[in-house]
């Protein structure tokens, strides 16, 4: 909207008439970006001068700003249409941060709300509009946004129209119409994922035929990519084991693929040390909202969830990705792991599987209710992914060609190309596991099979006389874990297959006989389990934006996180909307004292250098005022006193535990930071939990008066509770109810 540039630019006359000029003045005053980037300039472009486009764009690749900048600069209301009812908010609430007027129309909103939203519309007072598809095409809705000017039409996660994705979604399909109803408004198609039929499809279904396509690079070269085998130690140790070395305090998603197996994960993580929640399909839509946005405004949370989590989220800084099950395909793995690292920042897609998760997905394709084709794309995909899986070359190579992109060698930042798995003749050992196949029949499961090949005798093998077969003992001088990743690489390569009527017993396909016959070699990756301490050694953890910066500016890189989460406490939005952790270590090293200084600095456009300039540079010139001797006060009679820098960590509280190193007491730390004495208990209890500080270092308590606190939780079972409230209630009210959760911490 020509007003709205005006205002946002400070430029009275408005737009200039040069639409991409006017596009790049509202990327660097809105957003704070200085120049476009990859395939940004040509799509922005396209759609500013009206025409259409599809854009193919990693995660984290600014694919929303190739409709959010040319909603401002076109005439009109950019309508972004999404599935993701759960996540409008968040998403407006990060536009008006950067000083965007921006709505959505949904279920969620009362007749009222719905009906302010729609005066506004026609007032011509909303820049973008969130909108559910199914909504979209309702005729109250069209009939609205025929009678005002429309911007463009931006279908987000475009993939959702293909019957052959992994999240058709069949109200997409009904998208067509808006080239009918609204010919002269441009369209824009994004999704992060999606192969060459997928591609088809989405220029077929939303009639883009001529439609300009943008496929940028595919390649995350911030991400590690990871898939390990089940073996000696069980899954979820495994888990623990990478997120205890590589993300202690980070925060993650970890996906599982079942509702059970979420919450058991989540309360397995949360009996490690860890603060981890469950979300899926089935719990209430409240506890879903609410674990929504714990993510999106805690540190370090861990959520644990089916794939009902996670498109659309917006949060830049989570650092992993890790599955506990295989996904369906190829296109599901690539758009799940591309949660980690939006920012740019290093991240980890960590993943483990086995025999099991093999035969279970064959078998969920089998019995499902889809057509022949549709089960043989199924399976074609769950073939690529197993070949992800149990390649000895480089992921990122593997991954890219997927989707017909070449990648210059190998990356050099995947397990496999830093620690080469090894490779070897595995012949004999396959003709093995064949022939015991063969001899048993074809009437039994790995596990049978495996007591066959290793002589273990029970009841059933018996009985049946097996343990009279030549094949029986043949393998005991093999690994059982060994015997395993035979029988995985097998299944996988097409010698075998499970039946189709879910009993999971393994027969030989027609590619078994040249292999058994010796016709042809078979080689064998071996099992991570025999590797592990040599790929421990050539592993070097992945750093974040946070970790790289430099140990002089990281006291002031801390304090300005400590800052950011006090100002989204006080805006009621998360803390990546004020502004991400490259923006800060961008403060932390550039050092900007003046608000006009911040206007060069990646993330921080003309809005937010309003709302927050101040209290970043007061902060930045209070640790100057440090280095140089003099005080903040000396440098700007106006900027509040500095905070102490915390010594490290990622939140506020680190802010707290350094000012009590400091020998300041709760009540000096609540003063100085503007904090209640509650919050700053609360932080001392979880720094106690953490083992970063001790209850002495919190409170001199009397032994006495300690006396009385423990025997008040024994009689008020506050042990067992994690309740202080009615031990606060018998000792009378005469300690602070933080300290006594200090005090439980301390016990804990």
């Amino acid at each position: 909207m020509s007003d709205l540039l005006a205002q946002m630019t400070g430029d009275p006359d408005g737009p200039t008439g040069d639409l991409m000029s006017d596009a790049e003045r509202v990327l660097a005053t809105t957003f704070g970006f200085q120049a476009f980037r990859s395939h940004q300039r040509d799509i922005v472009d396209t759609v500013v001068n009206g025409g259409d486009a599809l854009v193919l764009m990693p995660t984290g690749g600014g694919k929303s700003l190739c409709y959010q900048v040319p909603s401002i600069v076109r005439p009109g209301v950019g309508v972004v249409v999404s599935p993701l009812i759960a996540l409008m908010q968040d998403q407006v609430d990060a536009l008006a941060a950067a000083g965007v007027s921006a709505a959505f129309l949904n279920s969620s909103q009362h007749f009222k709300e719905r009906s302010a939203t729609e005066d506004k519309l026609r007032a011509g007072e909303i820049d973008l509009l969130y909108v559910a598809p199914e909504r979209l095409v309702q005729e109250r809705t069209l009939t609205l946004l025929a009678n005002i000017d429309v911007a463009l039409f931006a279908i987000d996660e475009a993939h959702c129209v293909s019957q052959w994705g992994h999240d058709f979604r069949p109200e997409y399909r009904q998208l067509r119409l808006l080239q009918d109803v609204f010919p002269g408004v441009p369209r824009i198609a994004l999704t992060a994922t999606a192969d060459e039929k997928t591609r088809a499809e989405i220029v077929s279904e939303l009639g883009l035929a001529n439609a300009r396509q943008f496929v940028a690079s595919f390649d995350r070269p911030n991400i590690r990519y990871t898939i390990a085998e089940t073996g000696k130690v069980g899954a979820r140790d495994q888990l623990w084991q990478f997120i205890s070395s590589e993300h202690p305090n980070d925060a993650g998603i970890v996906y599982c693929l079942s509702r059970k197996a979420t919450e058991e994960t989540a309360a397995w993580l949360t009996r490690k040390g860890r603060k981890a929640l469950a979300y899926h399909a089935g719990l209430p839509a409240e506890v879903r909202a609410q674990t929504q946005a714990k993510f999106l405004a805690e540190d370090g949370l861990i959520v644990v969830a089916t794939i009902a989590f996670g498109m659309g989220i917006d949060k830049p800084d989570v650092r992993f990705v890790a599955h506990l099950s295989l996904p369906k395909s190829v296109e599901a793995y690539y758009q799940e792991t591309g949660r980690a690292g939006r920012d740019g920042g290093a991240a980890n897609a960590w993943m483990i599987y086995g025999f099991q998760d093999l035969i279970q997905q064959r078998q969920w394709i089998a019995q499902s209710d889809g057509s022949e084709a549709h089960q043989r794309v199924q399976r074609q995909k769950l073939d690529a992914l197993i070949g992800l899986c149990e390649a000895a070359s480089c992921r990122r190579e593997i991954l890219l060609s997927y989707f017909n992109e070449q990648h210059d060698g190998a990356c050099g930042n995947c397990d496999n190309c830093i620690a080469p798995p090894e490779t070897i003749d595995g012949t004999v050992l396959a003709q093995k596991a064949l022939s015991a196949i063969f001899r048993t029949e074809e009437r039994f499961g790995v596990t049978y099979l495996l007591n066959v090949l290793l002589g273990k005798a029970d009841a059933r093998i018996t009985q049946n006389r097996h343990d009279q077969l030549s094949v029986f003992g043949v393998g005991a001088d093999t690994d059982v874990q060994d015997w395993r990743g035979v029988f995985r690489q097998l299944l996988s390569r097409g010698y075998i297959e499970q039946d189709d009527d879910g009993h999971q017993t393994l027969q030989l396909t027609s590619s078994a006989r040249k292999l058994l016959r010796g016709e042809e070699g078979f080689t064998i990756r071996r099992g991570r389990h025999q590797r592990s301490s040599r790929a421990a050694r050539a592993q070097r953890r992945n750093k974040s934006s946070a970790d790289a910066v430099a140990a002089d500016h990281r006291p002031l890189f801390d304090a300005l996180r400590a800052l950011r989460t006090d100002l989204a406490r006080e805006a009621g939005v998360p803390p990546y909307v004020i502004c991400h952790d490259r923006t800060l270590a961008e403060l932390a090293e550039a050092q900007p004292r003046s608000l006009d200084a911040l206007s060069g600095i990646t993330g921080l456009g003309k809005t937010k250098i309003q709302r927050y300039g101040e209290a970043l540079v007061a902060t930045i010139k209070g640790f100057a005022g440090k280095d140089d001797g003099t005080s903040a006060s000396s440098t700007d009679a106006d900027a509040p006193a500095p905070q102490d820098a915390p010594a490290s960590g990622s939140s506020t509280r680190d802010a707290t535990c350094a000012l009590l190193r400091a020998g300041k007491d709760v009540a000096q730390i609540a003063e100085t930071r503007g904090l209640t004495e509650g919050t700053i208990y609360g932080h001392c209890a979880s720094l106690i939990e953490q083992g970063e500080v001790t209850l002495d270092e919190i409170a001199d308590i009397d032994l006495a008066d300690l006396d009385a606190i423990h025997g008040a939780f024994e009689r008020c079972g506050t042990l067992e509770s994690g309740e202080v409230g009615p031990a606060f209630a018998a000792l009378d009210k005469r300690f602070p109810h933080g300290l006594l959760k200090c005090v439980l911490a301390e016990i804990a």
